[in-house]
Parts: C-alpha cells; structure tokens; sequence
C-alpha cells in the first residue's frame, strides 16, 4: 500500500511527464486538424494550358482557313490571274483600278466620294464647296496607297502617315502601342495564306484601337495591300468593286472569311472585266486615231486609258499640250463615238472612254 501510494505520488510530483500527457490528450481531442502530409502520386494527365491571346486568335483563323481551303485556293488564282494581267498590261491600269477601288470604298465608309470628284482632286486638287475636304484627303491617301510604295507590314505608322507627337504622354492611347499589337498578331499568323492574314488583320483593326479616326478605310487599303503582298503586278487586291459584302462584320471568323472570299472573288471578276473593256477601247481608239498627227492623240489616248474620267484641264496638264489642242481632240473624239460627255453641262465637263 505504501509502495503504490509513493508511486503515485512520485508521478504526480513529475511536471514533465504531466505535461506531456495533457498535450498528448489535447491533440486526440481536435480531431478535425489535418493529418501529417502525404505526398499524391503524380499520375494524372496534365491538363490543358491557356494559349496567348496571340495564338489564341491565330488559330480560330487558321481553323477558318482550313474549313475554305478550296474556296481560298479559287479565289488566290483569281487574284494570280488579275496580277499577271496587270503585269502585261499598259503601265496605267494599276493607276485606274485604284481610283475605281478608292471611290468605291469611300462609299461603303461613308465619305461618298464620286469618281469624278476624286479625279479631278487627284489630278488638280481641284474641289467644290459641296465637297467634304477631310473625305478627299482621306480617299486620296487610299489612291496613292493603293499605287504603290512600301507595304503597311513595313512601317505601319508611315504607311498611315501617323505618328505619335514627341511630347505625348505615356498611355495606353499611344499609336506605337495599338499599331505594335497588331502587328505582334499579324507576324504570328506569318504561316497563314495573305488573303486569310489580311482579312484577320481588317476584322482586327478595331479591337486593337487603330480605327479612332473613324474611317475604315485605312483598314480596308491596308487589307488589300496584304493581300496581294505576293503579286507582281498587282499593287492591291481588289475589295470594293462590284460591292463591299466581304467588308462586313459579325460572325465567328469562318463566317467573315467567307464572306471576305466571296466579295474578293466578284472584286476580281469585276476588275478583270473592266480592263477587258479598256484594252479594247484602247484598241479600238488606235485604230480610229492613226490619221491625226502630232504626239496630242496619243497622250490623250493613254490619260483617258489610265483615268476614268478627264476633263479639259486634266487632260491639258497630264499631257503637257495647250488647252485648244486638248479641247480639238476631245470633240474628235467624241464626234466618233470613243468617248462621252458624262455631266450633261456646258461648264467643268468630264469624258469617259466610251466602251462597247
């Protein structure tokens, strides 16, 4: 008795042993805290990573182009066809189609610039009151892009003719930024066919904040200069002629792509017909005109071949001939039937190769 009464009280009178009990006892107590870690078996499928948002978009494209790979290869020998004719033909053709193109983009922008307007302000800056002077300069800019120089791919900012003042703040409006990211997304999709990367790049243009200006023109000449980017001959790939249904947005990208092969296909086809009209109107006109001499017929044969519409003062300063002599081959002409007065006025008269 004595010996298991000393006992316990030898173990009571232990702090060590009584704390390591209650602790020990706390812990069963909170059954609810994890147990110590295991490490899992690394054995599940690795899941799927989130793309850039460049590559990303580049095969939503890609995916579309796939799906119209013959409809795409249709409409690329369309464009082969219109080059190699561009290449053969007289040096004004290009010169022509962009006129007709720029005119004809103008309306589908809203700037609504007439053929004869834009000729007459291209040739002589001349322009009416009734004229909008910041729609002229615009869809002139669009001609002279559309004739040549170096591609938007190149320098964008001097292929727009804009720059970023040196005094503007850092923000996130800075033209260098916006054009960089479209062309960060544009050099990704290097392995796309130029006609699906410039219809990207049309589709793209407002998400990336280049459009501010209003005019989806720029959008428009810049697609169209990508799109024959391999041609030889031809500067531009035609969009607006015939009609502008490939310009329209809306749909998932397949859908625009469609509808961008459809409308580039009746732009071809347009702009084909027309130089099969010019090239035998200038043919034509050769023919008739061999009895008049002195370098006058000539020229203004090849004006009226590479212009749609000339007036008098055009022609006087495009052929470098006085106005009596311009104006005397002009009534020849049109006496015979190879060209016709189109405004119906006595004043600011224009003429057009007259086709059969």
């Amino acid at each position: 008795m004595t010996t298991q009464a000393s006992t316990l009280n030898n173990d009571y009178d232990n702090p060590l042993i009584t704390i390591e009990e209650d602790e020990e006892a706390h812990e069963d107590d909170l059954w609810f805290l994890p147990g110590p870690l295991e490490e899992e078996p690394d054995d599940l499928p690795p899941g799927p990573r989130a793309e850039p948002p460049d590559t990303a978009v580049v095969h939503d494209w890609a995916k579309a182009e796939g799906l119209h790979a013959a409809r795409l290869a249709r409409v690329a020998g369309r464009l082969g066809a219109l080059d190699d004719r561009l290449l053969r033909g007289p040096e004004g053709w290009p010169h022509r189609l962009a006129l007709i193109e720029a005119a004809d983009l103008s309306w589908f922008t809203g700037d609504r610039v007439s053929s004869d307007r834009l000729a007459l302000w291209i040739s002589m800056r001349l322009s009416g009151a009734q004229d909008d002077p910041h729609a002229l300069a615009r869809v002139g800019w669009a001609v002279r892009r559309l004739i040549g120089g170096p591609g938007p791919e190149a320098d964008l900012a001097a292929f727009l003719d804009r720059r970023d003042p040196e005094n503007i703040e850092d923000s996130d409006e800075r033209f260098e930024d916006r054009a960089g990211g479209w062309l960060d997304v544009m050099a990704a999709a290097a392995d796309l066919h130029p006609i699906t990367r410039a219809c990207m790049g049309f589709h793209l243009w407002s998400l990336a904040g280049l459009g501010q200006h209003g005019d989806q023109i720029e959008a428009a000449v810049t697609a169209a200069r990508i799109a024959a980017s391999e041609g030889k001959g031809a500067v531009f790939a035609p969009l607006a002629m015939g009609g502008a249904g490939g310009l329209r947005a809306g749909g998932p990208p397949a859908d625009r792509l469609a509808r961008w092969l459809d409308g580039m296909e009746t732009a071809c086809l347009t702009a084909m017909r027309h130089l099969d009209d010019i090239e035998a109107w200038s043919v034509r006109a050769e023919a008739e005109m061999t009895s008049l001499s002195g370098k006058t017929p000539r020229a203004l044969r090849a004006v009226l071949t590479e212009w749609p519409l000339v007036s008098a003062p055009m022609g006087e300063v495009l052929t470098n001939a006085s106005r009596a002599a311009v104006q005397r081959n002009l009534t020849w002409m049109e006496a015979r039937g190879l060209i016709r007065e189109v405004t119906g006025q006595g004043r600011f008269r224009l003429w057009a190769a007259a086709r059969s």
